[in-house]
């Protein structure tokens, strides 16, 4: 077996349909889709059962969280190659062949990643990062990337790039993820602390620091809804207790500690700033925050504390 296509679904049977319609396009190597089934509350696994005889379903009675689940559905795969794949994506300009190509070709290969476009097909930043440091978490803005693509602070420098050579990043986005199945085992799988969020910053960590080097290939496209199962306040405290807890496991709970005190001042500065420019009647409209981000960060707030 080439290649092993792991999704691992909750509430997401919309999206899963069209996920594998697409990827039988755009393939031609021998290939198994194995669905872990996170126990949707909706009842999905009898419907992706029935619809899709020929892939493998493990029902999960409970949501072990997306990191466990991928392992398990590791568990059950058998290809050379493994493709973590969330449900909420589509294969557009890829041809999986190409990619395990790269995969077998490029020895000290671990995770390999593409370009992921949001539903207006603009391009997502997150698809690839650096890993996560006090600084750029500090200065996380998406204006600040656009302005400065290509510093090393947010690691996105490959996507202003004409090449479409394998580049050389530190993250992969876990919305679609290549690894060679020996790699994988090499470094234990998924990190399972982490129920959701920051596995996939995880896994790229440990895959590095084991001696590979993780690659983006940008000619590569998949389109990534993202975010269309999850509740956006609750995934917003969860990706910032992943984080922490990244810091706590690779750089120890005094780093963490500090990690917590900046973003804390951070959200403090940003809240304050924001809310001023509210209640500041010159302010024009154009220059007016966005309430969502007010939001975000007060959140962030509430979750830095509460650690």
């Amino acid at each position: 077996m080439d290649l092993s296509i792991i999704i691992v679904n909750w509430n997401s049977l919309e999206y899963l349909r069209k996920c594998i319609v697409s990827i039988s396009k755009h393939t031609e190597c021998s290939l198994e889709i194995i669905v872990v089934d996170n126990a949707s509350p909706k009842g999905d696994a009898p419907h992706i059962a029935g619809e899709f005889p020929d892939c493998k379903l493990v029902a999960c009675q409970e949501n072990k969280g997306f990191g466990a689940a991928n392992n398990l559905g590791f568990a059950y795969s058998t290809g050379e190659c493994v493709l973590f794949l969330n449900p909420d994506t589509e294969l557009l300009d890829i041809q999986l062949d190409v990619v395990l190509r790269a995969v077998a070709e490029i020895r000290n290969g671990g995770v390999f990643g593409c370009t992921l476009l949001n539903e207006d097909l603009s391009v997502q930043t997150s698809c690839i990062q650096a890993f996560p440091t006090i600084l750029n978490l500090l200065l996380d803005a998406e204006w600040l990337r656009h302005r400065w693509p290509k510093s090393r602070l947010w690691g996105i420098a490959p996507l202003t790039s004409d090449n479409d050579l394998p580049a050389k990043v530190e993250a992969i986005s876990g919305a679609c993820m290549f690894v060679n199945r020996e790699v994988f085992m090499s470094v234990g799988g998924f990190t399972e602390d982490y129920f959701m969020y920051a596995e996939d910053i995880d896994l790229c960590y440990k895959i590095q620091r084991a001696g590979f080097s993780n690659y983006f290939l940008k000619g590569a496209t998949v389109l990534h809804y993202g975010g269309k199962s999850s509740d956006p306040e609750r995934g917003t405290r969860m990706k910032w207790q992943a984080i922490t807890k990244f810091f706590e496991k690779h750089h120890g709970l005094v780093h963490a500690f500090f990690f917590r005190c900046a973003i804390v001042c951070a959200a403090l500065i940003r809240i304050i700033l924001m809310t001023g420019a509210k209640i500041i009647k010159s302010v024009s409209p154009a220059a007016q925050p966005s309430p969502k981000g007010l939001i975000k960060w007060k959140i962030i707030l509430k979750t830095m504390l509460a650690i």
